[in-house]
């Protein structure tokens, strides 16, 4: 088939209406006043609704249900005696730091940017993320309710997940070309397949770290389930960075990675589904690994990795400081040579590189490298802290080849995960 530049989503965001600004309003309340009774119940309500969005413009930016319910929480947490002292304390204070450095050299770029309110916006996503992971960390490190807080998340996953496989039955918006037959490839509540490889990435880090640790029927079917939907995303990148999560489990907990064969049925299936596909199509079945042509019902079209690569070198040597700009990459891409592709870089690092250039390239690099410092001493110790663990390598690895945290729903997911991992060790020493 000849080729066509790949077509991604971009949904038009409603305006704000009464009737939402009312849901938005009684989301911040119920989670205010849920948060001041129990802190714990806050952070089971941040990572529960973090996939669903509901996002309505206002005021040149949009307001969502994790929006809402993440200055509910952070009100209600106003009124716990001491827990803000946390971020205070090691190694929170330095994983925080880093994470604030990353939205300062967001916001540096803005002076450079054609675009500064696209400029403006990502600092305010960055802040956002800076934001829930203290709400996070302070909520469960003063009221650890691990099993609520568990089943919170568990139930979120399998709801994005069921809202997949939906789209089996009522049509996908993001299919595969191969030979002349046209595979869906499945992504539900999020914003395509490959945010949703990456969503399941820190998914089956969380329920495959419990799940080895507390083994159940639920979490051992929510694996099952995840790992034959990351074989419908069609996501090589996904696919290689959870291969890399199992190669972590298996290194910190040899004994018990024999608890995820679960997770492998899954993956067995789903990608069953897969040579059958191949084999109608008629071709092999590596084709699916090797391919440069997806389709999607509606968007802006999009070029190869090769081309955005090329483009974002092309931004950073002539802008090599403070970039052209957060955000403004994809409004620039005609300079690059490429009139009519708007997307992102396809790439974490060369994404930071061409809009903020070294400061901000080096800045995503130390809050990586502080993430990982700051959970690899409590692995062996804390579920939470091996979810961290797991999922911050895979999207460190998986940074390589697309841009998840330009995504949040993809990346509040795996930051939840960090600020767990730090806050349950830390709330066991407290008491």
């Amino acid at each position: 088939m000849p080729y066509h530049p790949i077509a991604e989503r971009f949904p038009i965001v409603p305006a704000l209406d009464p009737l939402w600004l009312l849901a938005f309003t009684v989301l911040f309340a119920g989670s205010a006043v849920l948060t001041m009774r129990r802190p714990g119940r806050g952070a089971a309500l941040l990572v529960f609704i973090t996939p669903f969005a509901g996002a309505h413009a206002i005021f040149g930016t949009t307001l969502t249900a994790p929006k809402a319910m993440l200055i509910g929480v952070i009100v209600g947490l106003l009124g716990t005696p001491g827990a803000w002292k946390m971020l205070a304390r090691q190694p929170v204070v330095y994983v925080a730091g880093a994470l604030g450095a990353v939205v300062v050299a967001t916001g540096l770029s803005i002076v450079v940017a054609a675009h500064p309110a696209e400029a403006v916006r990502e600092t305010l996503k960055w802040a956002q993320y800076l934001a829930l992971f203290c709400a996070i960390l302070v909520a469960y490190a003063a009221d650890p309710a691990e099993r609520l807080v568990r089943i919170a998340l568990f139930t979120s996953i399998l709801v994005v997940v069921a809202s997949a496989f939906s789209d089996l039955a009522l049509g996908a918006t993001s299919g595969l070309v191969l030979g002349s037959t046209v595979v869906p490839r499945i992504a539900g509540v999020l914003e395509g397949p490959n945010q949703f490889g990456g969503y399941l990435e820190a998914a089956i880090a969380a329920v495959g770290a419990w799940h080895m640790h507390v083994p159940r029927r639920a979490s051992a079917l929510l694996l099952f389930v995840c790992g034959a939907a990351l074989a419908l995303t069609f996501s090589r990148a996904a696919f290689f960075a959870t291969l890399a999560i199992l190669v972590i489990f298996a290194l910190i907990e040899p004994r018990r990675i024999v608890q995820l064969w679960t997770l492998l049925a899954g993956f067995a299936i789903g990608y069953l589904n897969d040579v059958m596909w191949a084999i109608r199509a008629h071709v092999g079945f590596l084709s699916i690994f090797e391919r440069e042509s997806d389709i999607s019902g509606e968007g802006t079209g999009i070029g190869d990795r090769a081309e955005l690569w090329r483009a974002a070198r092309f931004f950073f040597l002539r802008h090599p400081l403070l970039g052209i700009g957060a955000g403004n990459y994809q409004f620039e891409l005609a300079q690059a040579g490429l009139p009519g592709v708007r997307t992102q870089a396809n790439s974490w690092y060369l994404q930071a590189a061409a809009e903020g250039g070294i400061v901000l390239l080096g800045a995503t690099a130390a809050w990586i490298l502080t993430v990982l410092r700051a959970l690899v001493a409590y692995v062996r110790v804390s579920p939470w802290a091996l979810a961290g663990f797991a999922a911050s390598c895979a999207f460190a690895l998986h940074g390589f080849f697309d841009d998840l945290v330009f995504y949040p729903k993809v990346a509040e997911a795996w930051i939840a995960l960090v600020a767990l991992g730090i806050a349950e060790p830390l709330a066991r020493k407290s008491r």
